[in-house]
């Protein structure tokens, strides 16, 4: 009995979850469309670029010193005394050694690398942010979804906001709208509620098909044959 109770207070729980979500409104848009058209976001982008770059160059200048001495150390490595040789074997070391932490400190999980993005790109993704708000609120969505970072099997664009999103950032939209439309057009789904006629619509083709051939049959009666027929209704 206590299974049976738990079973059903499970499967209720399980359909009012369900029932909750068909009931939301969900849209989705994409982030990374976002930030490849948002000027502001290709800046932060390029500064960011910028810094990681002059980071690779430097370890670039470092992997060049270990392979010259490395080429050093074998070259002489006969005519060398053994005090010279260790020498050079330690130098080789630490120049191992000072590339691999450096480049721990750039780029290891929060490292230099994580600190830059975070700081030059929070500004801009919280104005994303924000405008992806404004178009979730005017436009009633309960859920936006991130096509970018969570990619779903199929989706119908008629619920993209992306589009919108850009706009409220101030940017020229006029190509991607035109895409985003031609888009939704070639949804099979949305053909077929284009083309599914309504019941109001089917009633009224009846209703203009039983109407037709009454008209038309009055319209064959010659002017002679109503007479007659309206002396035959006289006598009677």
């Amino acid at each position: 009995m206590r299974k049976n109770l738990k079973f059903l207070a499970f499967a209720i729980l399980f359909l009012a979850f369900n029932i909750n979500i068909f009931c939301q409104k969900v849209g989705f848009v994409s982030s990374e469309t976002i930030r490849k058209n948002f000027a502001e976001a290709k800046a932060a982008e390029q500064r960011v670029q910028t810094i990681v770059d002059e980071w690779k160059r430097e370890l670039t200048a470092m992997k060049k010193q270990i392979e010259d001495l490395e080429f050093e150390i074998k070259k002489n490595r006969l005519i060398w005394t053994d005090t010279e040789r260790a020498g050079k074997e330690k130098e080789l070391q630490e120049l191992i050694s000072k590339r691999e932490n450096y480049a721990k400190e750039k780029f290891e999980p929060g490292g230099e690398y994580d600190l830059v993005v975070r700081e030059v790109m929070k500004p801009i993704e919280q104005k994303i942010y924000a405008a992806i708000q404004d178009v979730a609120a005017a436009e009633k969505y309960d859920i936006i979804w991130d096509q970018s970072t969570q990619p779903l099997t199929y989706v119908n664009f008629k619920y993209d906001i992306t589009v919108k999103v850009l706009r409220r950032l101030g940017v020229d939209v006029s190509q991607l709208e035109k895409e985003l439309d031609q888009k939704i057009k070639n949804d099979p789904r949305n053909q077929e509620q284009e083309e599914k006629p309504t019941d109001r619509t089917r009633r009224r083709s009846r209703a203009t098909q039983t109407t037709e051939p009454t008209k038309q049959q009055e319209e064959t009666v010659s002017p002679e044959e109503k007479e007659k027929l309206q002396r035959e209704l006289e006598r009677k």
